[in-house]
């Protein structure tokens, strides 16, 4: 059986996409593990509150996987569109390094492919992502 991690695609309120960075370098995006008798949505506010200290209201889902995190170690992934509630000024909890707020055609190299295919569906469905580099340059 697989571990189950919700995930949710949260644009900052110019457009950019919050990144968290991990202890193993990647970028990622915010969620966590579902816990028992949680739905998705009450995970990924929970998660999101713990990780950046925001308040979100979870969307419709756009995208489910099998990632493998490390050899042998594989998770199963949703991902969420989110919206943000309040003010955005966030927090990174101990679980992550960074804080990365990305234009979404400027990702990171080391975001893993579903993670870029979830913000690219997230664009297709919403006008809060910036899908170009007008926030920032690459590099």
């Amino acid at each position: 059986m697989f571990k189950v991690s919700i995930k949710g695609v949260l644009a900052a309120p110019d457009g950019r996409v919050v990144l968290l960075q991990n202890d193993r370098d990647e970028w990622e995006l915010p969620g966590g593990q579902i816990e028992l008798g949680e739905s998705p949505a009450q995970c990924l506010s929970r998660e999101i509150q713990e990780e950046l200290r925001l308040q979100v209201e979870v969307k419709q889902p756009l995208d489910a996987y099998l990632f493998e995190v490390t050899p042998g170690l594989c998770v199963f992934i949703v991902t969420y569109e989110c919206t943000l509630i309040g003010r955005f000024d966030p927090t990174a909890s101990r679980e992550h390094k960074h804080i990365g707020l990305f234009p979404a055609d400027c990702l990171p190299e080391n975001l893993p492919v579903g993670y870029r295919a979830s913000i690219a569906s997230a664009i297709r469905g919403s006008k809060k992502l910036v899908p170009v580099s007008s926030v920032t340059h690459c590099g």
